[in-house]
């Protein structure tokens, strides 16, 4: 990375020192110039949460403008990611959520449609939806029972895209109905970019920037937490009980931010 002191870079610092601390060593070569149209806090939610949804929609599952794409989790950090970005390509845009709160996020974000998985069939609503045929693409990062439904309302021709397991479950599938209804499973691990193809990295940066720039994609930061309440963010987030991003900001003190 070329860049002078004092410019605004994001960076992934791993553990074991990890990225939880006022100051932090990582490579310059690792590092990404921060989009001048996001704040501080933005810029770190775009990162991870907006390249696993750009590799995963368009180098993986190859959403097509027009296409009808499924989100699970789409008011989380990464399922809103996935939804912004699927309308920005042009997409028509299903979320689902868990409860009433989150419905109305999933909304503000851009879902030509919202389905509440705890008092809505997720399949009988899709399929009524797109008039039977399914979804083209499903973005999955949840696994477990929202895998199950995604095989059973994934369109012909269809591609699921796995990018994690938020539920805790990891499920088993049935090759033999993925053959019979021809439709692909697609694994998306965005950190093997990082390793194997860089370039391909700092380029879908650009387009990200780009699209910060134009107000296109604009990473829903729901609070900004001080460093000593980084513990209990990080829990409220493996509860499921939060909405977009949760950013510890170094400095800040408790009660600011939110």
């Amino acid at each position: 990375a070329q860049g002078r002191r004092g410019d605004r870079v994001i960076a992934t610092p791993a553990l074991p020192t990890g990225g939880f601390a006022e100051t932090t060593v990582v490579s310059a070569a690792a590092t990404l110039p921060a989009p001048d149209a996001l704040d501080d806090a933005q810029a770190a939610a775009l990162h991870i949460g907006y390249q696993t949804g750009w590799f995963g929609l368009h180098r993986r599952a190859r959403l097509q403008p027009g296409e009808t794409l499924l989100v699970h989790a789409a008011a989380g950090g990464v399922g809103s990611a996935a939804v912004q970005l699927g309308k920005a390509h042009g997409a028509r845009v299903i979320g689902v959520v868990g409860g009433e709160d989150k419905a109305k996020v999933a909304r503000e974000l851009g879902c030509d449609l919202v389905i509440d998985r705890r008092h809505e069939d997720i399949v009988a609503a899709v399929k009524e939806a797109t008039g039977g045929r399914g979804a083209d693409v499903i973005y999955d990062p949840v696994g477990g029972d929202a895998f199950a439904k995604s095989v059973k309302c994934v369109a012909f021709e269809g591609r699921i895209v796995v990018v994690g397991f938020a539920s805790g479950v990891v499920p088993q599938a049935a090759l033999n109905h993925a053959l019979v209804k021809n439709y692909a499973i697609l694994g998306l691990h965005w950190g093997l970019y990082n390793t194997h193809d860089p370039a391909a990295v700092r380029a879908c940066h650009d387009e990200l920037t780009r699209l910060a720039a134009q107000g296109t994609v604009s990473p829903l930061v729901s609070e900004r937490v001080p460093l000593d309440a980084a513990a209990d963010a990080v829990q409220r987030v493996a509860d499921g009980t939060t909405t977009g991003r949760v950013v510890v900001v170094p400095g800040q003190r408790q009660g600011e931010g939110r």
